[in-house]
């Protein structure tokens, strides 16, 4: 892998890093003071969209471009930032984890021509202040197959021009990271292993539930729509091999079934509505 900077002009930005941003006036500050602590390293577009709080007015007070858009959908979101942002690599960040900007500066120079075509961290899950259950649930979840190599739930991808022109072209889907995650290959992503993202859990069990029963509807229009490969299942035999690999995990397989059967549950009338767009947002990880 080069250093980064090694194949950018002289004073030209490392990356383009694209945040939407719905409603995160809580979280965006701490993203921004981060990765603007040197100006010029990256161009930074930040897509507020649908926001009934300040989070335009607050990433307005860093050096980066802000967008304030009417519709609440993180895919226009994108897309309407990636029209603006003129650098490549992209990186597609989340405006409620945190990273830093040597972490996104490594993750850029991990894509491009002659490397991977995308590009995640290893992902950190702090438990203080989750409840007991919902620690147990996160317990399982981390250590599925499924989770330690797949994209997703990360919050954050740095993928190479020809990556960020399918990113572009994939269509409005709940699953957004997950159906971004299927359109490449095994051998074109890599986990930077020395790079860390913190991602916040849901701290309650019920804000848990209703993470998941979004989950579980942006499962099924994956589904429908023929972009989730059966790689990207969790199966009882995923479950059982983590029992094998783990016996301590296995007391606490229970439980990560029953949140599974509960987001199921709540999810069904918007499944058998058709209903794509609600989004379930847990406020506790906030």
């Amino acid at each position: 892998m080069s250093p980064p900077g090694d194949d950018v002009a002289p004073g030209a930005p490392l990356a383009s890093v694209v945040i939407p941003a719905h409603d995160e006036e809580r979280t965006i500050g701490r993203l921004l003071e981060a990765l603007c602590a040197e100006p010029g390293r990256f161009e930074t577009v930040v897509a507020c969209n649908g926001c009934t709080d300040e989070t335009a007015h607050v990433a307005a007070r860093y050096p980066v471009s802000v967008l304030d858009l009417p519709e609440p959908s993180k895919t226009r979101a994108l897309r309407a930032a990636d029209q603006v942002a003129r650098t490549f690599p992209r990186v597609y960040l989340d405006a409620d984890v945190e990273i830093s900007a040597d972490g996104v500066a490594r993750l850029a120079a991990a894509v491009g021509p002659g490397r991977a075509a995308v590009a995640a961290p290893r992902r950190v899950m702090p438990r203080t202040g989750v409840t007991v259950l919902a620690r147990w649930y996160y317990d399982v979840w981390e250590a599925l197959p499924t989770v330690r190599s797949g994209l997703f739930g990360r919050g954050v991808l740095a993928v190479s021009e020809d990556g960020a022109h399918r990113v572009g072209a994939l269509p409005e889907m709940m699953a957004d990271d997950l159906v971004l995650s299927e359109t490449f290959a095994p051998a074109e992503r890599v986990i930077v292993q020395d790079v860390t993202v913190v991602v916040h859990p849901a701290r309650t069990l019920r804000d848990l539930v209703r993470r998941r029963a979004r989950v579980t509807t942006g499962n099924v229009q994956a589904d429908r729509s023929g972009l989730r490969g059966a790689d990207a299942r969790t199966t009882l035999g995923d479950l059982w091999q983590v029992a094998r690999e783990r016996p301590g995990l296995a007391p606490r397989i229970p439980v990560f079934l029953c949140v599974v059967l509960a987001g199921r549950a709540r999810a069904r009338a918007a499944v058998r509505a058709g209903d794509f767009t609600t989004w379930e947002r847990d406020t506790s990880s906030r």
